[in-house]
């Protein structure tokens, strides 16, 4: 079985404008296994917006224009754009509703919900009769799970506006997510009588009478949606798993035929053929689009677990054992997984390895009998009678308790009939009420720390003329910066261009050529030294740009600024070390990466077996240096959080970011790292806090983070 669900929003109007909103398609997959539902296809709030007002200028900064760039950027789906925008209009008018408003949709879009959510909490807060605050924000509110606040939002609205029929959509949606399938079949009934060629609608509707048992309705409504839009893989991907469950393989397959037809990346209709499949024990189509999953997701858990199981029924243990051992890597939680590779170890006569698995698994779920009794027999194999005999005892007594419960209609893991080496459906009946705590996760994803910030050269100075533009500014590195003959700039970018010096360095350390921007004889032999360890770095001469520094770092302080210079030369001197120490990390192939999975856990690992640490301890120090000689530049604090979060101090990591962020507040990189290191340490909530405004302040990568690790949908 399998729901979705999809957010309508039309025409809204206000007193000066009127834009025409249409919302794409916010699909939900009702999911046993994930607690639930599963949101499958999040094209949502894809927005197309009109223009149809004059815009009148204004004297100082033209507000239109952002909003009408704002605005297009929503349209053209360029959503990180849009944000940018509507920042500059919430700081030229911080009492205009719609920005907030607009701002949420780009923030939604982009999966930052507790940014979308904090919006759409402004743009209420500004205007308490502003309909279309309310409907977003309670679509937000039923992602997280809160339907009773958002059934409170959606009654605002119609309070505001009874005639907008999208309202009745949502509220379906969130009736349907609270599982009230009557009343979402209520709703989509009247919004269908006003809109009945919708096929999202039909889509819902029938997916709601699905729960509620009523197979023909829902095939009806799969048909009409079909009828409406015949290029919509969906709706033969939903009617095919209705035929599978009536166990019509012929017709099924076929739907998913023609749902593959429109769309060879639909990576959910080769799944649900390879099942098909797998049913009519075709199992090397089953495993040819199983494989075809993974191509385009290779850190599906569920696929790679169900590879397994039919790599180990035909006989391959060795890729049955590979596939099982990834799915936990992803997910060290998985009962089922440590069940079944222990019954492969079984069928090898690998007894500990079968023993260790099943002690991990009964640990995981302490009442599941059949794994007592597995493991009362591999006791018995190794010659443990008495243990052997406990756990077979304790496995009756399990199976006894689950049979009185079963008399009222509830069921457990405890069921000894129940075969646990069957493939899982992304709609089995796989995670009961014990087992509703994302048993397979679906990603396994590395996240990496944006990089120290330091000095380099540059083809072309900053140009630092741009209002409404957050720079930082420090009067002491902009002299340095201006200062120098050589363009420079600080960065942690690892993509600026490159400058060519066809005369090389020297001419323009030296005066002897027209490349020389600043004032040749005004530099110090430390300078000297500090460019071209620059440039040595450019080249990638690392061992000699490490000895220029330490000759600035050591050279006399002749200068009027010359001692607060030296706070550069140990910035970027620690900086080089610590890439001289990730370049010899990664050639060893153990560098460490924060690594997290859907429901935000976080675990340090390593990519092979080597159990080695390496010591930022140089690096820390040329930081803590240049912080006593020059205090308060924000980068230094920024690249102290780096160096303590890969030295796995991460207090002392977020300390330092904070430090970063009071100082200069418009720092993304400061919060995303931040963002990343407190997800780490599992204090999400403030984690996808910190996320949310790294992609306010443009960083893009934030919003694919959020995306994957931050939304707390219901599940």
């Amino acid at each position: 079985m399998f729901i979705f669900a999809n957010d309508k929003i039309r025409n809204f109007r206000d007193a000066k404008k009127i834009i025409c909103l249409r919302t794409g398609n916010l699909f939900f997959e009702y999911s046993c296994f994930k607690a639930k539902y599963v949101c499958m296809k999040r094209s949502v709030l894809s927005l197309f917006i009109l223009l149809c007002s004059a815009l009148v200028s204004n004297a100082q900064y033209d507000k239109d224009v952002f909003n009408f760039r704002g605005r297009a950027a929503l349209s053209e789906g360029k959503y990180s754009e849009a944000i940018g925008n509507f920042n500059v209009l919430a700081r030229l008018d911080s009492t205009d509703c719609w920005t907030f408003f607009y701002r949420g949709i780009a923030k939604y879009n982009l999966g930052d919900l507790r940014g979308a959510q904090a919006d759409f909490n402004t743009s209420v807060r500004l205007n308490p009769v502003f309909t279309n605050g309310y409907h977003f924000r309670a679509i937000t509110l039923s992602r997280f799970g809160k339907y009773d606040e958002a059934l409170k939002d959606l009654d605002r609205a119609m309070e505001l506006r009874p005639g907008l029929n999208g309202l009745y959509f949502s509220r379906g949606v969130t009736y349907f997510l609270a599982q009230q399938f009557d009343n979402a079949v209520s709703d989509f009934d009247r919004y269908i009588r006003k809109d009945p060629k919708d096929p999202s609608a039909y889509l819902n509707r029938g997916a709601s009478y699905l729960f509620l048992g009523d197979t023909t309705k829902a095939l009806e409504d799969y048909n009409r949606a079909i009828k409406l839009d015949r290029f919509d893989p969906e709706g033969y991907i939903r009617r095919g798993r209705v035929y599978a469950l009536r166990k019509d393989y012929k017709d099924a397959i076929a739907d998913m035929d023609k749902a593959i037809g429109l769309d060879t990346t639909n990576t959910f209709a080769y799944f649900n053929r390879a099942l098909m499949y797998y049913d009519q024990n075709n199992y090397n189509a089953a495993m040819g689009d199983l494989n075809r999953v993974l191509r385009d997701e290779p850190g599906n858990a569920l696929t790679l677990y169900n590879r397994s199981l039919i790599n180990a029924q035909v006989g391959n243990m060795d890729d049955a054992l590979a596939d099982m051992d990834h799915v936990i890597n992803i997910n060290p939680e998985n009962v089922l997984a440590y069940y079944n590779r222990a019954s492969f170890f079984v069928q090898m006569g690998r007894w500990l390895d079968a023993l260790d698995d099943y002690d991990k698994a009964i640990e995981l779920y302490p009442d599941f009998a059949k794994a007592y009794l597995n493991r009362s027999y591999v006791k018995n194999m190794l010659g443990r009678t008495k243990s052997s005999k406990q756990d077979y005892d304790i496995a009756q007594k399990k199976v006894q308790e689950y049979r009185a419960k079963n008399a009222t209609d509830e069921e457990s893991f405890a069921d000894t009939t129940k075969k646990y080496s069957s493939l899982i459906a992304l709609d089995a009946d796989f995670a009961k009420k014990d087992f509703d705590n994302e048993l397979l996760q679906n990603r396994d994803i590395n996240i990496r720390l944006k990089p120290l910030y330091k000095f380099s050269l540059a083809t072309q100075r900053d140009n630092q003329n741009f209002a409404l533009k957050h720079r930082y500014e420090n009067p002491l590195i902009d002299k340095f910066i201006s200062d120098s003959p050589i363009v420079m700039t600080v960065s942690n970018s690892d993509s600026l261009a490159k400058p060519e010096f066809a005369h090389g360095i020297d001419a323009s350390l030296y005066g002897d050529s027209y490349l020389a921007a600043g004032d040749p004889k005004s530099l110090t032999d430390a300078d000297r030294a500090f460019i071209k360890g620059l440039y040595d770095v450019q080249s990638k001469q690392f061992t000699s740009a490490l000895n220029q520094f330490d000759a600035a770092v050591n050279a006399d302080s002749k200068g009027q600024y010359s001692e607060y210079y030296k706070a550069f030369y140990h910035l970027n001197r620690g900086v080089l070390r610590a890439e001289m120490i990730d370049f010899i990390s990664s050639i060893e192939n153990n560098v460490q990466t924060l690594t997290m999975d859907d429901k935000g856990t976080t675990r340090a690992r390593v990519r092979d077996q080597v159990s080695r640490t390496y010591d930022y301890s140089e690096a820390i120090e040329d930081m803590l240096a240049a912080d006593r000689i020059l205090p308060g530049v924000p980068y230094v604090y920024f690249n102290l959080g780096n160096l303590y979060c890969l030295s796995s101090k991460f207090v002392e990591s977020v300390d330092n970011y904070t430090k970063a962020i009071n100082i200069y507040p418009y720092m993304g990189d400061a919060y995303y790292n931040r963002g990343l290191v407190l997800i780490y340490l599992k204090d999400k909530e403030k984690g996808c806090i910190d996320l949310s405004r790294a992609g306010e302040l443009g960083v893009g990568d934030a919003y694919s983070v959020i995306s994957k690790y931050c939304e707390e949908e219901k599940k």
